[in-house]
């Protein structure tokens, strides 16, 4: 069960790469000129390394760290640019789906060989995806 839900979500991830390195192709505008294409692309980053973490698995505390270091770059994302873009809310709920997998991956078993409910972190991955887009959708330059 361990090999079938790690292919899954290697091939969901990967997915979910490409359509990052797809959605954030053309274009010249720099990103100190346009505080949007610099809040993407972090924030494509961030939700792909997170949905990353919960679909490599391994030490449930672990990958709370590393869930929790995403919250934080969410965080300082909206310090930095939340109120210049109008992107605050929607990262604020980015930051929450991202604290939510946080807590999710604390009931995860911590052996390696122990049945993971794959529909479960699909979810968790699916919340923090679609956070994501509606950070994008909503973040407009000033």
């Amino acid at each position: 069960m361990q090999k079938t839900l790690t292919s899954a979500a290697l091939v969901f991830a990967g997915a979910l790469l490409l359509a990052g390195c797809s959605a954030g192709a053309g274009g010249t505008t720099s990103a100190a000129a346009d505080p949007c294409q610099e809040v993407n692309s972090e924030v494509r980053d961030i939700s792909n390394g997170a949905q990353n973490v919960l679909a490599a698995g391994g030490d449930p505390s672990d990958m709370q760290d590393a869930l929790d270091g995403y919250s934080e770059r969410v965080t300082a994302l909206d310090e930095e640019f939340g109120e210049d873009t109008g992107t605050s809310e929607a990262l604020g709920v980015l930051g929450e789906q991202i604290d939510a997998a946080s807590s999710f991956a604390s009931t995860l078993p911590s052996d390696p060989d122990a049945e993971v409910d794959a529909e479960a972190v699909a979810e968790q991955q699916g919340a923090i995806s679609e956070a994501a887009t509606e950070v994008t959708n909503s973040c407009t330059a000033s």
